[in-house]
């Protein structure tokens, strides 16, 4: 058994402003729809076996893991965590050194500026997150010493069409 662990970090597709909708409920843009599915082909391909995804409760963040997971070939446990909508980084590092270490693989999809807070705590470098980006970061040893010291960035950007 590996003590290695991934984290996808995913920040939500481009979303809609047109309708005036409260932000928790603002949906993702048509952008957003058409951008958002390459993340999940390119997870699909790269990462099998995520054991958890840990969603926003935002309205485009559950929409963004939906229209992910209808390109991977298992369907992984998904928790919404009202914790992730508006979440500072340090919150997130927090997060992210609660989780137990039978989980191996686990994606975050939310919002920024916590986002780019928690991948650069992480990466010790800042790491731009537009929407419907990826960061994957390599976490040697137990999710609870997670830090610059045990985290390396493998990958980021968004995944090419």
């Amino acid at each position: 058994m590996t003590s290695e662990r991934t984290l996808v970090v995913l920040r939500h597709g481009k979303s809609d402003w047109s309708g005036g909708e409260p932000d928790l409920d603002r949906p993702l843009a048509d952008r957003g729809r058409r951008q958002v599915p390459r993340a999940g082909r390119w997870l699909a391909a790269r990462l099998p076996g995520i054991d958890l995804v840990v969603v926003s409760p935002a309205a485009r963040a559950r929409a963004t893991w939906e229209l992910v997971a209808a390109e991977l070939d298992e369907s992984p446990e998904v928790i919404v965590d009202d914790r992730l909508y508006a979440a500072s980084g340090d919150s997130l590092v927090r997060l992210v050194r609660s989780w137990p270490d039978e989980l191996h693989r686990v994606v975050l999809v939310g919002h920024n500026p916590g986002l780019e807070d928690l991948v650069e705590t992480f990466a010790q470098r800042w790491v731009p997150m537009p929407t419907s980006a990826l960061a994957v970061l390599e976490i040697d040893g137990p999710w609870s010493s997670a830090g610059p010291e045990t985290a390396e960035l493998r990958e980021s950007g968004r995944p090419p069409t």
